[in-house]
């Protein structure tokens, strides 16, 4: 095992590398990136001030970014939209993101940095990459795993009692109410819950943002634990609606593969109650592919499945930040979020396989590599 876990460690270096490879040059390549952002700033502002004083600017200077532009002097540019700047303040822009470099150049920087999880600041936050990242990550912490924890304490009884009541009317349905609920996107229910529930058109039981009460740091401890709840609850239940639709299936169908084996029909014939069939033979087996997912199932909920959840709720997360580095192009958040985020899941994907051993012994990658 021991073996095993060495080459799964050692197959994450290539991994991580070729994910970030391919995102780097398609995303630096992309058009629209932080040079072009900062000259449309400039320009802007050019435009604004010519305006201003009625197009007699010749010499005027604008102060913008830590760069001082002088409109008496302007050449064509690569860059489109920045025909009205000088290049020495194209070069200046440039050099501030480090544009000025060859695209492998910045890459191999990138990495040599990333090494020793130095992410560097945010082009538009004054704040290094990495507090950015764990000032936002509780919230988005608090929505995966309570969404990952009720999902699996609804999903896994709900699917065994479909199995075990498989063509009944319980069976179809709740197979109604799982394909209702998957079909209807998290982000429209989050917005029904607020029309009912946080005070839209019916009833102001919840809050509308925030995580907790701007006054949490005043509460005692239970009421601390109280607040949160009552702030989370919505957004919980509205991340909660679409995702034990899959996984409840899976169990259904995991149960029902066993159930017909022959094992189940020997036990049944010596005279063992249900319940101990079930659960002491068939449970086992069936829920080694369920329960052995839940990193995988808690890492997708995480990082993909919260960010129009915390948009609608107004709550600051790492799906929030993420978009907003996205749209602004702010390149150290994009790469550090990439790099820490697939680094995560790929160790999170060797603890499933793990979890594979814990759940059922007789299983040995080793054996089945040779």
């Amino acid at each position: 095992m021991t073996a095993y876990i060495i080459r799964r460690l050692l197959l994450i270096i290539p991994t991580l590398l070729g994910i970030m490879v391919i995102n780097f040059f398609i995303i630096q390549t992309a058009p629209g990136g932080p040079v072009e952002r900062t000259i449309s700033q400039l320009e802007g502002t050019l435009r604004s001030s010519t305006a201003r004083f009625g197009g007699g600017v010749q010499s005027d200077t604008i102060q913008n970014s830590s760069i001082t532009v002088s409109t008496s002097e302007t050449t064509n540019s690569k860059y489109r939209g920045a025909q009205g700047l000088p290049p020495y303040i194209i070069k200046e822009i440039e050099q501030m993101y480090h544009f000025d470099q060859p695209i492998y150049t910045r890459f191999f920087q990138m990495l040599g940095s990333y090494l020793v999880f130095d992410f560097g600041s945010s082009f538009y936050r004054d704040q290094s990459v990495i507090s950015l990242i764990l000032e936002k990550m509780p919230v988005s912490i608090s929505l995966g795993l309570w969404t990952t924890l009720l999902v699996y304490l609804i999903s896994i009884p709900l699917g065994i009692a479909k199995a075990v009541r498989d063509g009944t009317a319980f069976d179809v349905w709740t197979s109604g109410v799982i394909i209702l609920g998957y079909a209807i996107p998290s982000f429209l229910f989050a917005v029904l819950l607020i029309v009912l529930f946080a005070g839209g058109s019916f009833f102001d039981w919840f809050p509308l943002k925030g995580l907790t009460s701007e006054n949490w740091s005043e509460l005692g401890v239970f009421d601390k634990i109280t607040d949160y709840l009552w702030h989370i609850t919505l957004p919980v239940l509205a991340m909660l609606i679409g995702g034990f639709a899959g996984l409840t299936m899976l169990t259904k169908n995991s149960f029902l593969d066993e159930i017909n084996k022959q094992y189940v029909m020997t036990a049944r014939a010596k005279g063992l109650t249900e319940w101990r069939v079930l659960y002491g033979h068939v449970f086992r087996n069936a829920m080694l592919i369920v329960i052995a997912g839940f990193p995988s199932a808690f890492i997708g909920i995480l990082f993909t499945g919260s960010l129009l959840i915390e948009m609608v709720f107004s709550l600051d997360g790492l799906g929030l930040l993420g978009y907003e580095a996205t749209i602004n192009r702010d390149y150290p958040i994009m790469f550090g979020s990439l790099y820490m985020f697939t680094l995560l899941g790929l160790l999170l994907n060797l603890i499933g396989d793990l979890m594979y051993i814990l759940i059922d012994p007789r299983i040995d990658f080793e054996k089945r590599e040779n």
